[in-house]
């Protein structure tokens, strides 16, 4: 069964065309063109009205069935009441986890003059980066690449950084905006000693022909928690805290331990109620861990949280605790 639901579009102009982006090239267009222009200007200054069939599975927002219990949910309330229903690190403690244990991101540079027809638009790249001791990301550039020669004409920039084993829309990421410059020579070797210590690459690996760049400023941090998590973060807030241990502390080779001693039992335990293909943990904070459910071609993320009151610094802890929940049989009423 599929419920037909009619959205009304409405597109108010008149809409700018953006020509001080534009190099000498693009303006020199045939008269033909220019009158098309005209032509479509003076269109867009209409009023659209769209009427687009939107075809949802029927029951699809908090629906039932077999499975519902995998799939998450809408959370009223706002982002206090999720935080602490689902024993989450407030906004801004858990972008500070996320920037700890994410070795990727893709960086958003607006492109300079130089890339002439290109100029003005954004400019998307995959990058890897390590946060300093108020989470400022640091990078690692060849001064050859695109991203650079932007950052150099304009600093202004976001990153956006996803969870680790990130598989849809439902996982968590934050949008950083901010300004980079080059560091100057005097703190190369710290930024240096800083970007090894998370991605422990030696100097041949990274040091050649690459310059160490700093967000110097960021300006806002954008939060989409999942688990109804969605949150302007306060930039100060931000910087002032300090991301939990065991976030910090071999968090990488943390979930590969974990996953090792507990995928299996838990994707029993999850199996009992609905069958389960696999479960890994791809994160974890002092106050619990994040676990991918695949069910065939499904992935859904879901929250276990350790018991109220206990926080989790290292990983015997982590062990400890996951073993307390596991044993008392709670892990099946995950949280959606």
């Amino acid at each position: 069964m599929f419920q037909v639901v009619t959205v009304m579009v409405t597109v108010r102009g008149p809409l700018t065309n953006g020509s001080a982006f534009f190099s000498d090239e693009i303006l020199s267009l045939p008269q033909d063109n220019i009158k098309l222009s005209e032509s479509s200007e003076k269109d867009s200054e209409k009023i659209m009205k769209v009427e687009t069939p939107l075809i949802m599975p029927h029951g699809s927002g908090t629906g039932g069935g077999a499975r519902a219990g995998l799939f998450r949910t809408p959370i009223s309330g706002g982002v206090q009441s999720a935080t602490s229903a689902h024993g989450l690190p407030r906004p801004a403690l858990a972008v500070r986890n996320l920037m700890e244990q994410a070795r990727f991101a893709h960086l958003c540079t607006v492109m300079s003059r130089m890339h002439h027809r290109r100029e003005g638009y954004p400019f998307g790249s995959l990058v890897d980066f390590a946060p300093d001791s108020m989470g400022h990301p640091i990078f690692s550039f060849s001064p050859l690449a695109i991203h650079t020669r932007n950052l150099l004409a304009d600093p202004r920039c976001t990153l956006v950084v996803q969870i680790p084993g990130w598989s849809g829309l439902s996982n968590a990421r934050v949008t950083i905006f901010g300004d980079v410059f080059p560091l100057p020579e005097h703190q190369q070797e710290w930024a240096h000693k800083q970007y090894i210590a998370k991605h422990q690459q030696g100097p041949s690996q990274q040091w050649g022909n690459f310059y160490y760049f700093r967000m110097q400023n960021i300006s806002d941090i954008y939060f989409i928690g999942g688990f109804g998590t969605v949150a302007w973060v306060d930039v100060k807030e931000y910087e002032a805290l300090q991301p939990d241990k065991i976030a910090v502390d071999g968090g990488e080779q943390n979930l590969k331990e974990l996953n090792a001693i507990f995928s299996k039992p838990l994707k029993e335990l999850l199996s009992s109620e609905t069958e389960v293909d696999d479960a890994a943990f791809i994160s974890i904070d002092s106050k619990g861990t994040d676990i991918r459910v695949r069910q065939g071609a499904q992935f859904n993320i879901q929250r276990v949280s350790f018991e109220d009151g206990h926080t989790v610094e290292t990983l015997e802890e982590a062990k400890a605790a996951l073993w307390k929940l596991i044993n008392k049989g709670q892990v099946h009423s995950l949280q959606q």
